[in-house]
């Protein structure tokens, strides 16, 4: 049964067009992934999809209302005064409509008297059995599940909540509203790997239909049916998820580079028999002239065969294939040095809390040169604070943090709060010391951000591009360490790539809060935990990581190894860290002491 079709949809915004002849259709039951670069539209086809914007072209059929879908926004959602349990409330329109029809009938009645008080408790009455009939009373048992579930502050402003937890709580409102059709744009930004999970499986097994956009690979072919791409020249859809996605377009471009080359080939052909024809006929031409009838009968011959030749060129050329393009990519490395200072970060005693709530008690950390430390943990867990103490944007209420005096950092916050909205992408690099307008410019090129496109403003872009717009600037920090806040958020696959490829080959030190597995494959040696006001450290890639969680979860537990345990992983990352040691080599006894910790690490580990 057709959920939703969309038939050859055109937009611009102001008068700028985004994308033209797009069609699509979706059918119950299915999960569709929309894909596309930057700044191609999907956000802006979802807003058109919801009403919000009217397309100049098209047409739209929708089977269910749009105030029926359950709806997970990027951005925008203005919900300045609104906590977070009504939030989530509010996913059941009926309901909470009542329950604030009842809020404010108590409120008022403590004000009344006489008979404006017994009107008041009649209409409390009428609306109090009609809210007990739909079941309110479970609604709100319901609701305080999902905000244990996804441990959320339900008296906390929306708009205090983290990137994660804003996320947390539009799925617990879907949840809520037990919508047939859902659309949901990068669901899965911001979130940790618990809720990730819980995500996939959500969606694996949720009965209704699923539109949504992403550029995590992985959740795409864990999730996706059909994989939509998205230009601005019109929409393909393709089955499967990324992986097969891929496959097919590497199919395609093989087919129409061959049937390319063919057509070259053929259209040389003709229009070397067409030059010969066109000699054979002038000298044909030239001697029938002569009244010869010979020549005359040959010349016509070889006009008929011309003229042949000339329409099967013509056919050929309206029936034209195109050169295979190379998808446009960033052609940029991010430049930095590698520090001569053997410990870049020192973080001591350090103590810090919001309210009366300690996030971090005597934090004991050192980052060092070569270190590509990936940090962990649940929404919430103080993950951004951690970063934020790291770079000098918070002060510790007690401890310290010490920078080495050649310390220079590059930071990439999760929110892009380094940028300036009203500013253009250009004046963003020309604010930069000695920074000419064509070097700016080329730079820019490296980037993607190409003509006019660098005097838009940075509010004015997608998030994806302002996430560019970032990275440019990172690119002239001349940094010997990146402290990079959930870098790959909002970016396109192909820029993620790029990200991925160019950490790899960045010289100086990371420090690096994500959610990406690609990414945190590839660029780890470190892994710092944290949970429930805990911090854990682990001397290792994040893939080892991962595979010893998923051991250790399926062994009953050891209190007693497990502490054994968590106090030689901060032995040996004290010993990693050792300040006996600033050179660029590791003493004999100092190395055999770290390969006696982890022998002993490994046998516990085996144990546990």
């Amino acid at each position: 049964m057709l959920i939703l079709k969309v038939e050859d949809l055109k937009v611009e915004l102001q008068g700028q067009p985004v994308f033209d002849k797009v069609s699509l259709e979706i059918n119950e039951g299915e999960r569709i992934a929309l894909i596309g670069g930057n700044g191609v539209g999907k956000t802006t086809l979802l807003h058109t999809l919801l009403g919000r914007i009217s397309p100049l072209e098209g047409k739209i059929y929708r089977r269910y209302p749009v105030k029926l879908w359950g709806l997970l926004e990027q951005d925008g959602i203005d919900l300045e005064n609104q906590i977070v349990r009504e939030f989530i409330q509010s996913g059941n329109t009926q309901l909470y409509q009542l329950k604030q029809e009842l809020l404010q009938l108590e409120e008022k009645m403590a004000r009344l008297e006489g008979e404006e008080l017994n009107q008041a408790v009649e209409r409390y009455g009428i609306i109090f059995d009609r809210y007990q009939t739909m079941d309110g009373f479970g609604g709100e048992h319901k609701v305080e599940s999902l905000l244990n579930r996804f441990r959320l502050p339900g008296e906390q402003f929306f708009r205090h909540l983290s990137g994660g937890q804003k996320t947390k709580a539009q799925l617990a409102r879907i949840l809520i509203q037990e919508p047939n059709f859902l659309l949901l744009d990068e669901p899965t930004n911001h979130l940790d790997l618990e809720t990730l999970n819980w995500l996939v499986q959500f969606l694996n097994s949720f009965r209704g239909t699923v539109l949504f956009v992403s550029h995590d690979r992985s959740f795409i072919d864990q999730i996706a049916d059909k994989t939509v791409e998205l230009t601005s020249q019109g929409s393909k859809t393709y089955p499967g998820g990324y992986k097969d996605y891929l496959q097919e377009k590497e199919r395609e471009r093989k087919e129409q580079a061959a049937l390319y080359k063919k057509q070259q080939q053929e259209e040389r052909k003709l229009q070397e028999a067409i030059k010969r024809y066109h000699e054979w006929f002038n000298k044909a031409h030239a001697a029938a002239g002569e009244r010869n009838p010979f020549y005359k009968k040959k010349a016509n011959k070889h006009q008929t065969r011309l003229q042949a030749k000339e329409k099967a060129l013509e056919r050929l050329q309206e029936e034209k294939v195109n050169k295979p393009q190379e998808p446009t990519r960033i052609h940029a490395k991010l430049e930095g040095s590698s520090s001569k200072a053997h410990h870049l970060i020192r973080m001591e005693h350090v103590h810090f809390q919001y309210g009366s709530q300690p996030i971090f008690q005597d934090l004991n950390l050192v980052i060092s040169r070569g270190d590509r430390l990936v940090v962990m943990g649940p929404n919430g867990s103080g993950k951004t604070t951690f970063l934020k103490l790291l770079v000098g944007k918070l002060s510790p209420q007690s401890g310290t943090v010490i920078h080495h005096p050649t310390l220079k950092i590059g930071y990439f916050a999760q929110e892009l709060e380094n940028l300036n909205e009203d500013q253009t992408i250009l004046d963003h690099l020309l604010d930069l010391p000695m920074m000419t307008q064509r070097e700016a410019r080329q730079i820019l090129a490296s980037f993607l951000f190409r003509r006019d496109e660098i005097y838009q403003k940075v509010g004015n872009l997608s998030m994806g591009e302002r996430c560019r717009v970032a990275f440019v600037r990172l690119y002239f920090s001349d940094a010997n360490l990146l402290v990079l806040d959930e870098p790959t958020n909002y970016l396109d696959i192909s820029a993620r790539e790029w990200i991925e490829e160019a950490l790899q080959h960045y010289p100086g030190a990371l420090v690096i809060v994500s959610h990406d597995n690609y990414l945190l494959r590839k660029v780890s040696n470190r892994v710092l935990a944290l949970q429930d006001g805990k911090v854990e450290f682990y001397p290792d890639s994040y893939e080892r990581y991962q595979a010893f969680l998923t051991e250790r979860s399926t062994q009953p537990s050891n209190p007693e190894v497990d502490q054994q345990i968590r106090l030689l992983r901060l032995k040996l990352a004290q010993l990693i860290t050792s300040e006996a040691d600033e050179s660029t080599t590791i003493s004999p006894s100092l190395k055999k002491q770290i390969q006696e910790v982890k022998a002993e690490l490994e046998r516990l580990e085996r144990l546990d």
